[in-house]
């Protein structure tokens, strides 16, 4: 299987809307605009996408990987664009990931670890907290065990490097499951052959924060993927979430 491949999307779904900004759930495998990480991409990116389906550009605040899915926030004036991404500069926004790796991570825990650019070379301080949600031993080799092992875990990050959680979680050896460039080619592989899923397991699940404008508080959360809610069900996990 190709897990480059860009799903085919009918639309971009809406999770919050009002005069200023606009959030949505950006699939797997979709960047979010032309730029010199993605030179070598060529489709649609998810601006293009959403101007399509909207009638009128709009504008990211934030970022996340091409290969990440979920929750992300976009402003309908570009005006508008420092004081919301003050949120995430000064640390007054939550962010909170999902993300499926390999074997039993630890109940609860720290990454305190530095992360390099991988353009400039140059490391900079990143955190991120972390929380084990579920786990589950499956009857299926992957080499070079006889079974196989993976968790449910619920990430904080205090910083946001790139690649920051892919980076992290492969430091302390639990890896996420479809990532191609820190992962497990052999876990990866068992997931593409026994479930028919070929796209990583990083999901950028919700953002609480103050609205800079309206000054509403706002907690708003993207639905998991459909191959995530396969796996839930095929796995009996449930995430308990308030």
């Amino acid at each position: 299987m190709n897990t480059s491949t860009q799903p085919v999307i009918k639309s971009i779904e809406i999770i919050f809307e009002d005069e200023y900004l606009i959030v949505v759930n950006k699939p797997n495998n979709v960047i979010i605009h032309e730029s010199h990480y993605a030179r070598n991409i060529k489709e649609t990116t998810l601006l293009k996408f959403l101007e399509q389906q909207l009638g009128y550009p709009v504008y990211p605040v934030h970022r996340l990987d091409r290969k990440t899915s979920g929750i992300i926030l976009l402003l309908k004036e570009k005006e508008n664009v420092n004081q919301f991404q003050t949120l995430f500069t000064s640390n007054k926004i939550q962010k909170t990931y999902y993300a499926i790796v390999r074997g039993f991570s630890k109940e609860k825990g720290i990454i305190d670890s530095p992360v390099k650019n991988d353009d400039t070379g140059i490391y900079k301080e990143a955190l991120t907290n972390y929380t084990s949600v579920n786990n589950i031993e499956i009857d299926i080799p992957v080499h070079p065990y006889t079974k196989s092992r993976y968790s449910l875990i619920k990430l904080m990050p205090e910083t946001g490097r790139m690649h920051q959680l892919r980076k992290h979680l492969n430091k302390i050896n639990h890896p996420i499951v479809g990532d191609y460039k820190y992962g497990d080619r052999f876990h990866n592989r068992m997931f593409e052959t026994e479930f028919n899923c070929i796209y990583m397991f990083l999901h950028a699940f919700q953002l609480d924060f103050t609205h800079p404008i309206t000054t509403e508080n706002l907690i708003l959360k993207a639905n998991f993927p459909t191959d995530w809610q396969m796996l839930f069900q095929k796995f009996n996990w449930t995430l308990n979430e308030n």
